[in-house]
């Protein structure tokens, strides 16, 4: 058996009337394109399938998984989750699983990715390259093409697919590197020597860094770093189960953020990569975070829901029951200033082109730290003058888009890279009036 709905349903009828119980099954391929020394070293590709259950018996939960699918197997899954969950304890806050209701497909899938040969990827990894003489080009471009299906004992049935195509890398010569990424639901959204040539750019501007002063610096940061703060905003923060247990800054109603600030979770905005359902089978729909600077809304499973005494928002995450919900789709509401009138309003600042190893170190104030890599640059007088060295922060994130620090949103969202990977939020540059860099990146 190889269709994911009919392995889903087969699940469901061998547990029978013994208990409750949801299937979710996914099959796909992902193909990925490396290359190093401005040369393709790898080509793989690989087929997958996952076949996981979770099941209640008198609110006794628990949960198995397998990559098979014959009748023996799932057979054999079925039974070793229920006796599992016999033998854990009772759950007293379980809220059962999703009702039926219905269930709109975003159509994010592209089938010519899903078909995409390696001299296709070659074919982008080629044009990154070809932007920049003389450097060591390293990266990859890969694609992942999935359809997942959901079925429980309730009746809730959901199917869809996804796609998704990345090309990332940089220009390098010894330790001064440029980078760019571009992620988008298809090959054809990606344009290999554009992104080749943003990283071509910042490499040739990164030569002979030279060393700060920590401090408070004005910044304009890059779609990049944007989305690694709305990214660790979500996690630690919009997360329903660290609002429940008091481990959040989020007070819905409250301006807690500037008024340009706007963010949204929303698997049908046009190039959004994710599916209609979440890992409980629950309708997906647009979520409002915050509005014009006030925080709108937290996200929910269907445990936290019951726990705040709210509806879930559909955005469970398969195997994240440990760590909450989380949007998936994640938009920061873009602006009107190109970047570079960003960078000409800047009398003395930085401009960051990412975030690397960012931890969080307070998750109740969101005080992060971090590095910055591949492309930090002085601003002087409205231009960039040089690179600086790699540099580290320790910044609260909510006070980075707190009001008044908000100078000014760029016109360039895009999907950008986070410290969480591609394809979860959309982002584009901001002005902050201030960031807090603590030192060099050895401390």
């Amino acid at each position: 058996m190889t269709d994911p709905a009919a392995i889903a349903q087969r699940i469901i009828e061998m547990v029978g009337d013994r208990a409750e119980a949801q299937a979710i099954v996914s099959s796909g391929e992902s193909a990925l394109t490396r290359f190093a020394n401005s040369f393709i070293h790898q080509n793989v590709a690989d087929t997958t399938r996952a076949v996981n259950v979770k099941i209640a018996v008198d609110g006794k939960v628990a949960k198995g998984t397998d990559n098979r699918s014959d009748d023996a197997a799932l057979g054999d899954l079925v039974d070793r989750t229920i006796e599992a969950a016999k033998l854990s304890p009772a759950d007293p806050q379980w809220p059962g699983f999703s009702p039926p209701a219905e269930v709109t497909d975003p159509g994010n899938y592209d089938e010519a990715t899903a078909t995409a040969s390696p001299e296709a990827r070659a074919e982008l990894v080629e044009g990154f390259v070809a932007a920049a003489d003389g450097t060591d080009a390293a990266g990859f471009c890969d694609t992942e093409v999935a359809t997942v299906a959901y079925t429980n004992t309730e009746g809730q049935t959901a199917l869809g697919r996804q796609s998704r195509a990345t090309i990332d890398g940089i220009h390098r010569v010894g330790t001064v590197a440029g980078s760019g990424h571009q992620t988008g639901r298809g090959l054809d959204d990606l344009d290999g020597a554009a992104v080749g040539a943003l990283a071509a750019e910042r490499f040739a501007m990164a030569a002979d860094p030279y060393d700060i002063k920590p401090g408070e610096y004005e910044v304009v940061l890059a779609p990049e770093c944007v989305a690694t703060i709305a990214v660790f905003l979500a996690v630690y923060g919009f997360n329903g189960k660290a609002v429940n247990e008091g481990q959040s800054f989020l007070q819905v109603g409250e301006q807690q953020f500037d008024q340009s600030i706007r963010m949204w979770d929303d698997p049908f905005a046009p190039g959004a990569l994710g599916l209609g359902f979440d890992g409980e089978g629950t309708p997906k729909q647009r979520l409002d975070l915050v509005n014009d600077g006030v925080s709108a809304s937290a996200v929910h499973s269907r445990k936290t829901a019951a726990q705040a005494g709210v509806e879930t928002t559909g955005h469970a995450v398969p195997g994240w029951d440990a760590y909450g919900a989380l949007p998936t789709n994640g938009i920061v509401g873009g602006g009107d200033t190109p970047v570079e009138e960003m960078i000409a309003s800047v009398d003395r600042g930085l401009y960051v082109a990412t975030f690397n190893y960012c931890r969080i170190l307070d998750p109740k104030s969101q005080v992060v730290t971090g590095l910055t890599r591949n492309g930090t640059f002085m601003i002087e007088n409205g231009a960039i003058t040089g690179a600086v060295t790699n540099l580290r922060f320790t910044q609260s994130f909510v006070a980075a888009f707190g009001e008044g620090n908000v100078l000014h949103i760029g016109d360039d969202r895009r999907f950008a890279d986070s410290e969480f990977g591609p394809g979860l939020v959309q982002a584009p540059s901001m002005h902050l009036a201030g960031w807090n860099f603590t030192g060099g990146a050895e401390g």
